[in-house]
């Protein structure tokens, strides 16, 4: 199978069409915009909002391919029962989880706060998972879907770096997954912290997975684009 090499940390990840999965964390309004949970929290949203043109980007270059996405929003029930305490009671924030704010009740599902904000909705036919932690495989079917997408890679965009990025490549890491970061397309409240997390996933030789520029995934699809049909061409019988 012919890969697409991104030039990566801490060394080129070779990206193989038809195994590897783009997945979008939690690119929710709750997070992204004002009023939403992370406001809730204290926290500038407009720091999470750098990463949505770049997550924009990466999606439009996946979705030509034809490639599967996955989305993740991190929300419960209305009625709180797969939230636990322990969560939702969790220092003194302005608002908790569950209680009403101007975009619905906090990280409820079907609340508006809790969709994915317009420039990265879903199209048709990509899969949203609703996941109670900060991990996405945490009491989701992730692992099921993947599995039957035969993928082998996944390829992270998201929010928030450190929380929910991390933790789901952490775990997708531990059940054999090969995991590349894309830098630009993934944020948090405290660029510090992004950056402490980037260097975390790639030092050790990679112990968690890889991570790149946004313009370093786009330059291998645009180099995989014309050796494709190069050898599309030479494939030609003469004449």
């Amino acid at each position: 199978m012919t890969s697409l090499v991104v030039v990566a940390r801490p060394f080129d990840f070779a990206l193989q069409p038809g195994r590897a999965v783009l997945l979008v964390i939690d690119m929710q309004r709750d997070f992204i915009e004002p009023g939403g949970f992370g406001a809730s929290l204290g926290n500038d949203v407009s720091l999470l909002q750098a990463a949505v043109a770049p997550t924009r980007a990466l999606l439009d270059a996946w979705r030509a391919r034809g490639w599967p996405v996955i989305h993740t929003r991190e929300s419960h029930a209305p009625d709180l029962s797969d939230c636990p305490p322990a969560k939702r009671l969790r220092g003194s924030p302005a608002l908790r989880i569950g209680d009403p704010g101007p975009m619905g009740r906090l990280l409820v599902r079907g609340a508006p706060g809790c969709e994915i904000v317009p420039a990265l909705a879903p199209l048709p036919g990509e899969t949203v998972i609703d996941k109670p932690g900060k991990g996405a495989f945490h009491a989701t079917p992730l692992q099921a879907r993947l599995q039957a997408l035969g993928a082998t890679q996944i390829v992270f965009a998201g929010v928030t770096t450190e929380v929910c990025v991390q933790s789901t490549m952490r775990e997708a890491n531990d059940r054999g997954y090969d995991c590349l970061l894309v830098e630009d397309a993934t944020a948090s409240y405290f660029p510090a912290f992004k950056a402490a997390a980037v260097e975390m996933i790639v030092a050790q030789g990679g112990i968690v997975g890889w991570a790149a520029p946004l313009a370093a995934v786009l330059s291998a699809f645009t180099a995989f684009s014309a050796f494709s049909a190069s050898s599309a061409l030479s494939a030609q019988p003469a004449r």
